[in-house]
C-alpha cells in the first residue's frame, strides 16, 4: 500500500501530516483550479493558483521543511510570479513553473548539490511526478492485481492519448478521419472534458503536496540493482518506468508516430494532392508547432525511460525501439521545418518564424545527442554539457547574424509585388524592423511606386541611423556598413 505519510525529503523526519490531509488539500486545489481555469481566460488567475499551490505545499509538508530556506524560496517564487503579473504568456508561465519547482527543491531536498542532480530532480518532479498521483491513488485500495495492470498500462495509454491529441491537432487529415467516425453525442453528457481537466489538475498538484525525491543513495544503488530488477517477477516491478511499461509504450508510440510519418511522406515530401477541402497551407501551418511539442515530450520520455543504470537501458528489445522512435521524431522535426518553410514561402518571414526555425533545429540536435548518450553509454552530465555547448554556439552565431536585414530582404524578394509566391508586402512590419531594413525598404518603395507617407517614415529611420552612426559611443560594425551603403545611394533614388 502506498504510504502517504512518507517524509517529503530524503533526510526529512518521519513525522508527516495524517493520511486524509494531503488528499484533501489536493482536491481543494483542484477545485480551485476548476473555478479559475476551466472554460475561462487565464491571466492573474494563474498567479492566484500558484500562490495557493505554494501555500498548500507548505501546509502539507510543514513537518519536513527546511525552515532556514523558506524565506529564500519565498523570494524566488514571488520573483517568478512577477512576469505573470505583468502579462500571462508562455514565457511567464515557464518562469512560474520553474520558480515553484526550485522553491520546492530548496525547502524539501538537501542532498542534491550538483547542478546536474538539481536539474534531474526538477525533471523528475515535472515529468514523472504527475504519474505518481495515479500510482498512489491505486495504492490506497491495496489491490495488487489492479495496481500492477494499471501501472504497466497507464503510461502507454496516458502518453499515447496525449500524442494522439497533438498529432490530430497537427494534421487536418487525421482530424477529418476522426470526425468521419461520428462517435455521436452520448459522451457529451458525461462532461468528459471536465473529468480530464480534474485528472490533469490532480496529477499536476499531487507532486507538490506529496513530495518525494529520489535519494542519492537510491540513484547510486540503481546501478547495482538494475540486474536484479531485470530478473524480478513481473509483480515486483511496480515502477511506472519499468521494463514492461517502457516496452508497451514504445511499441504503441512507434505505431502512432508511423501514421504521421507515412502521411508526411505521402503529402508533404511526396507532394501528393490533398483532399479538396484541405488546403496545402493549412496542412503545412497547423503541424509546425504541435509536432515540436510532440518531439519534446518524446525526448522527455526517452530520458526518463533510458536513465543511466535503469532496467531498460541494456534491454536488447527496448534499445532498437528507442532508436526507431527517436528516428521518427527526428523525421517529425524535419517535417515541421519543411511545413514552416512552405508556410513562410506564402506568408513570408517574421522574427518568431526565424526563432521557430532555430528552435526546431536545436530540438533535432538534442534528439540526436540523446541517441549518442545511449549508444556511447555516457552520463546525463555529458548530455547536459553537450546541449549547453550546442545552445551557446547557436546563440553566438545568432549574435553575428543580421536577422532584421535577412527578414526584410526575404519578404521583399518573395512578395507578390516582386513576382514571388508570397503575399503583398506588409510595409508596417517592414518599417518596424528598424534601420537595418532600409535597403529592403528602398526596394519595396521602388516596387510599390512613390508614396509620400512611406518616404516620410523611411526618412525617420534614416535619421535614426544617422544619429546612431554620428556618435562613437553607439558605433557598431553592422551600423557602419549600413551607413556606408546608404551614403553610396543616389540622392534621388527614394524621393521620387
Amino acid at each position: 500500500m502506498t504510504d502517504l505519510t512518507a517524509p517529503a525529503s530524503d533526510a526529512g523526519s518521519t513525522q508527516a501530516s495524517p493520511l486524509p490531509v494531503k488528499p484533501a488539500i489536493a482536491v481543494a486545489l483542484a477545485a480551485l483550479a476548476d473555478r479559475l481555469f476551466y472554460g475561462q481566460q487565464i491571466g492573474i488567475s494563474a498567479v492566484v493558483f500558484a500562490l495557493a499551490l505554494a501555500l498548500g505545499s507548505l501546509t502539507a509538508n510543514f513537518a519536513t521543511l527546511n525552515r532556514s530556506r523558506i524565506r529564500l524560496a519565498g523570494v524566488l517564487v514571488l520573483a517568478g510570479l512577477v512576469p505573470a503579473i505583468e502579462e500571462f504568456n508562455a514565457a511567464s508561465l515557464a518562469f512560474m513553473i520553474l520558480a515553484l519547482g526550485v522553491g520546492l527543491l530548496l525547502t524539501t531536498n538537501l542532498q542534491r548539490y550538483k547542478l546536474s542532480e538539481q536539474a534531474g530532480a526538477l525533471c523528475d518532479l515535472f515529468l514523472v511526478g504527475p504519474f505518481r498521483f495515479f500510482r498512489d491513488a491505486i495504492g490506497l485500495f491495496n489491490l495488487p492485481a489492479l495496481k500492477t495492470g494499471l501501472t504497466i498500462w497507464f503510461v502507454p495509454v496516458a502518453l499515447g492519448g496525449i500524442f494522439v491529441l497533438l498529432l490530430v491537432s497537427a494534421n487536418p487529415l487525421l482530424e477529418k478521419w476522426i470526425r468521419l467516425m461520428n462517435p455521436g453525442d452520448a459522451a457529451s453528457y458525461l462532461s468528459l472534458g471536465r473529468i480530464l481537466f480534474w485528472a490533469v489538475a490532480l496529477s499536476t498538484i499531487w507532486p507538490f503536496i506529496h513530495v518525494w525525491w529520489r535519494s542519492r543513495m537510491a540513484v547510486s544503488s540503481a546501478l547495482v540493482e538494475a540486474a536484479v530488477l531485470d530478473q524480478a517477477p513481473r509483480s515486483d516491478r511496480m515502477e511506472f518506468f519499468g521494463v514492461a511499461t517502457i516496452l508497451r509504450s514504445l511499441v504503441l508510440f512507434n505505431l502512432l508516430f508511423a501514421v504521421q510519418t507515412i502521411l508526411d511522406a505521402i503529402y508533404l515530401w511526396g507532394n501528393v494532392a490533398l483532399p479538396a477541402d484541405i488546403s496545402y497551407a493549412s496542412y503545412a501551418h497547423r503541424g509546425a508547432y504541435p509536432l515540436i511539442v510532440t518531439a519534446l515530450l518524446a525526448a522527455g520520455f526517452v530520458l526518463a525511460a533510458m536513465r543511466p543504470g535503469g532496467p531498460a537501458e541494456q534491454s536488447k528489445v527496448i534499445r532498437p525501439l528507442v532508436y526507431l522512435w527517436v528516428a521518427q521524431n527526428v523525421l517529425l522535426v524535419m517535417s515541421s521545418i519543411l511545413r514552416l518553410d512552405l508556410y513562410v514561402q506564402i506568408y513570408l518571414l517574421t522574427w518568431w518564424r526565424v526563432a521557430a526555425f532555430i528552435w526546431m533545429a536545436l530540438v533535432a540536435v538534442g534528439l540526436v545527442l540523446i541517441v549518442a548518450r545511449i549508444v556511447l553509454n555516457h552520463s546525463n552530465d555529458w548530455l547536459i554539457r553537450a546541449n549547453l555547448i550546442t545552445l551557446t554556439a547557436t546563440l553566438y552565431i545568432c549574435s553575428l547574424v543580421n536577422f532584421a536585414a535577412i527578414i526584410a530582404d526575404y519578404n521583399v524578394s518573395h512578395s507578390r509585388e516582386a513576382g514571388g509566391k508570397g503575399v503583398w508586402i506588409d510595409m508596417n512590419y517592414l518599417l518596424s524592423l528598424g534601420p537595418q531594413a532600409l535597403p529592403a525598404i528602398d526596394r519595396a518603395i521602388a516596387l510599390r511606386g512613390f508614396d509620400p507617407a512611406l518616404v516620410s517614415r523611411r526618412s525617420c529611420l534614416v535619421e535614426q541611423q544617422a544619429k546612431e552612426a554620428a556618435s562613437w559611443r553607439s558605433w557598431g560594425f553592422r551600423s557602419w556598413r549600413l551607413q556606408r551603403a546608404l551614403e553610396a545611394q543616389p540622392k534621388n533614388s527614394t524621393t521620387g
